[in-house]
């Protein structure tokens, strides 16, 4: 797909036997598929709708996740884009290409 790096969805604290302990002080427990539920109010704030994507990585020794925004394969834009052959271009690019 046409995504990169977009807004943070949320940032956990350490991880320790099955337990998340997040900055907001809410805390979850992982299940045996390694599972990790987002609280609904964690999940509004950031606008993360059940099929979005989210990228996890390391920070430190914090896991950090981001949600994947549909990015303009040419000028990197996140306004109004739409896909072309699983890459992601904005009406400007698309006007500009056209004429």
């Amino acid at each position: 797909m046409f995504y990169s790096k977009g807004m943070l969805a949320a940032v956990g604290g350490r991880i320790s036997r099955n337990e998340v302990t997040m900055d907001t002080g809410i805390v979850r427990k992982m299940d045996d598929l390694g599972r990790i539920v987002i609280p609904a109010e964690t999940r509004r704030l950031f606008n993360i709708r059940e099929g979005d994507e989210l990228t996890i990585s390391v920070v430190g020794d914090n896991i950090s996740m981001r949600k994947l925004d549909a990015t303009c394969t040419f000028c990197g834009s996140t306004e109004k884009v739409s896909g072309f052959h699983n890459k992601g271009i904005c009406s400007i690019c698309t006007f500009e290409l056209q004429n």
